[in-house]
């Protein structure tokens, strides 16, 4: 089982992710929950959610779901990724619930729902799907100190 606090090590790992600012707030098998503070910067030019910010997050949070699940010395990499962007993001904050329908010795097949919560009120705004590769030929590397 991942605890919450390897979760957040799992995400650490990840540049990208932490300049986004995604964190992990709940895990359990197969699931994985993450937000993400609403800044200036993840915004496009009509003061929306820019879609790859609410994309990326769903991404990697189906990926941290499905490593929930990997056999030791396995990484979960993206292989297909579809997301429907269902309405414009506007507010204060992103909520990301990933979950695994079917974990299998090579793939994993997952689903993802993004909530944006503005004014006391959550909303949906994406729905993704993803199937991830269970690959043994790669490995997770620390970030560069410094960033960049």
């Amino acid at each position: 089982m991942i605890t919450l606090e390897q979760a957040r090590e799992f995400f650490g790992l990840s540049p990208f992710m932490a300049d986004l600012g995604v964190e992990p707030v709940a895990v359990e098998p197969g699931r994985m929950v993450t937000t993400l503070a609403v800044r200036p910067r993840h915004l496009q030019h009509t003061g929306f959610v820019h879609a790859g910010v609410s994309t990326a997050m769903a991404d990697h949070t189906m990926g941290a779901a499905a490593q929930t699940l990997a056999a030791p010395g396995h990484w979960a990499l993206t292989a297909d990724l579809r997301a429907s962007l269902l309405r414009a993001a506007q507010g204060e904050r992103l909520v990301c619930e990933a979950r695994v329908l079917k974990a299998g010795r090579t793939l994993a097949f997952t689903e993802a729902e993004v909530f944006v919560e503005h004014e006391g009120q959550r909303t949906l705004v994406l729905k993704a799907s993803a199937t991830m590769s269970m690959a043994s030929h790669v490995r997770a590397v620390a970030p560069a100190r410094g960033g960049g």
